[in-house]
């Protein structure tokens, strides 16, 4: 019987564009038709990766997978069909080149009119035009406007004003590439226009992508901007299902002078607290001076209508042990262990979550899902996965603490001195170590918060006790400054060689320390925990976002000052942390 070579059987059997590659990508053989695909006169002998960008090892994986690749060669797209010759170990390769032009062009033209809803608010509208005289506050509300306006144009989007200080958009996907590649420089342009008030214009924008429907992909932006300005705004959030992206992001929060919704979160906190039999108060794993005080100020919110609610903690860090065991020994609270809080709780208790939004991080996230009835109050900048459907949150970025947001409903739960010298000294704490003593963060508010707090009993050389330091964390930190890194960026790194049960505390405050160097605009500090977990501590003065690099690490933070904990080595995410700042090393 006779036999003809496979290349014979190809060029003269199968009219299509078809090769046969052996498995260090060599081309043996091809058809006639190969030239409807590549425009050289021969390929057989050539490398396969060269010709097309496909590696070899991807096309044996896509005859199991049924996952095949897709090129664009000859202004036409071919989907490579990849099937073994035989049953062989070493079998070659059969590609067909299947011309799926017209195909991939109308999922293009799907993908490119996908529907996007854009939701814009203006940030700290009220306060910016009342900064201002009429005139000039008309004149820059209408640049505004003309800035959004021509936007929509260039998207070729519908505009709606809904309000002063709200927009909506609809436009398709295709616009929204370019966006995000000009990383929403409406942000940057309405930033940059001059308010004649002591902070500029912003805008917060939700971008909605992928909804099921019109409804749902307006959900989707509703939910993104609210992101957006939870997070601070100044930003562009886009929301699709489970991803989202974050642009922007660059000023500070500006701090709202109108107390009028501290006052309301007060008398709507007292009415849940005198409807509540039980109440258990909770911030998050091993807390720090602002979660602690903090949940000392809302028992005191409680015990104004003679209810004695729990604290629920499970372990605490040394910088905490002073503080703990004053209050401890006062026997003035009821703290609990998490599994004594589930032993406890009902499904009518109220619980206060504090200094966190995230019920991932909470002491106790079990209590979160027996009891009905949560309330939030917190200072981070939000992020996407918040505690579902609180009766009240009470999330201001722009607070320099959650100690401060609390001081501030205390005062509009009484109008006398309340406060046991303890809960004013350890709110005090809170508000000096998240503004870093009163230099980070640190508003009008804060200092009215700080004084209000002094008048109530507070000390500030008792208060400095808490801060005060074993020798050997004091000795680790030195050793930790010395070693720092300097970039021309601006840019200072360390890495703290020595694990210790307070490390974040540690690369906390020689992130500080780092930043008092001239020319430094940004810190981190990595170090081992207890744990044996990576922490990470990021500071700057504003010109770096640093919490959304420690995002990138499922971390968080604000502006200025953001951590992450992780189980990449230190040595390994400070050099991952350099590289994202793209600095020269």
């Amino acid at each position: 019987m006779a036999t003809f070579p496979i290349e014979n059987v190809i060029s003269a059997c199968i009219p299509l564009p078809v090769c046969i590659i052996n498995k260090q990508g060599k081309v043996l053989c091809a058809s006639n038709k190969i030239n409807e695909v590549f425009l050289y006169d021969r390929i057989v002998d050539g490398d396969f990766f060269t010709l097309t960008g496909v590696k070899t090892l991807d096309l044996y994986d896509a005859v199991e997978t049924k996952i095949f690749p897709v090129i664009d060669r000859n202004d036409k797209k071919f989907k490579l069909v990849a099937q073994l010759v035989d049953e062989s170990e070493d079998s070659n390769l059969a590609v067909f080149f299947n011309d799926v032009t017209a195909l991939e062009d109308l999922k293009d033209k799907y993908r490119n009119e996908r529907l996007c809803v854009a939701k814009i608010e203006i940030d700290n509208f009220e306060e910016l035009m009342d900064n201002m005289p009429a005139d000039e506050s008309l004149s820059l509300s209408n640049e505004i406007d003309k800035i959004i306006r021509k936007w929509g144009e260039k998207s070729n989007a519908s505009v709606v004003r809904n309000s002063n200080d709200t927009y909506m958009l609809t436009f398709e996907y295709q616009h929204l590439e370019k966006l995000k590649e000009s990383k929403f420089e409406l942000l940057d342009e309405v930033r940059d226009l001059e308010t004649n008030a002591d902070f500029p214009a912003s805008l917060s924008i939700g971008v909605g992508v992928d909804g099921k429907t019109p409804a749902e992909t307006a959900e989707l932006a509703s939910e993104a901007l609210q992101l957006a300005l939870g997070r601070g705004g100044d930003q562009a959030v886009v929301k699709r299902d489970m991803k989202i992206e974050y642009f922007g992001g660059t000023l500070q929060t500006v701090e709202k002078r109108n107390k009028g919704k501290s006052r309301m979160v007060g008398h709507a906190l007292k009415q849940l607290i005198s409807q509540s039999k039980k109440i258990f108060v909770m911030g998050h794993v091993n807390p720090d001076m602002d979660c602690f005080g903090a949940a000392l100020g809302v028992v005191r919110i409680c015990s104004l209508f003679d209810n004695d609610p729990y604290i629920v903690i499970d372990n605490y860090k040394e910088a905490l042990s002073i503080a703990f065991k004053a209050a401890k020994d006062s026997e003035d609270y009821k703290f609990v262990t998490s599994e004594k809080a589930l032993s406890l709780v009902d499904k009518d208790s109220l619980v206060i979550v504090v200094d966190t939004h995230r019920p991932n991080i909470v002491q106790c996230p079990e209590l979160l899902e027996v009891c009905d009835r949560v309330v939030v109050i917190d200072h981070h900048r939000r992020v996407e996965d918040f505690i579902e459907n609180p009766i009240l949150a009470y999330v201001e970025t722009y607070a320099s603490s959650t100690c401060e947001l609390v001081t501030e409903i205390l005062q509009y739960a009484t109008n006398k001195k309340s406060l046991t010298k303890l809960e004013a000294e350890t709110l005090l704490a809170g508000i000096t170590v998240d503004t870093n003593g009163f230099t980070v963060k640190a508003g009008v508010r804060t200092f009215e918060a700080a004084a209000w707090l002094r008048r109530q009993g507070a000390d500030p050389t008792e208060v400095s006790r808490f801060f005060q330091e074993d020798k050997e964390s004091y000795i680790i930190k030195t050793k930790t400054l010395a070693d720092a890194r300097f970039y021309d960026e601006g840019i200072a790194v360390s890495v703290c060689e020595t694990p210790h049960s307070d490390e974040q505390v540690i690369c906390a405050q020689v992130a500080n320390n780092l930043l008092t160097v001239r020319g430094v605009k940004a810190s981190f500090v990595a170090g081992i925990n207890g744990e044996g977990r990576t922490v990470v501590s990021a500071r700057s003065l504003g010109s770096v976002n640093v919490q959304t690099i420690m995002e990138k690490f499922n971390g968080g933070g604000h502006l200025t000052t953001a951590a992450t904990q992780t189980d990449t080595p230190p040595e390994e995410i400070i050099e991952q942390i350099l590289d994202i700042m793209e600095v020269k090393r």
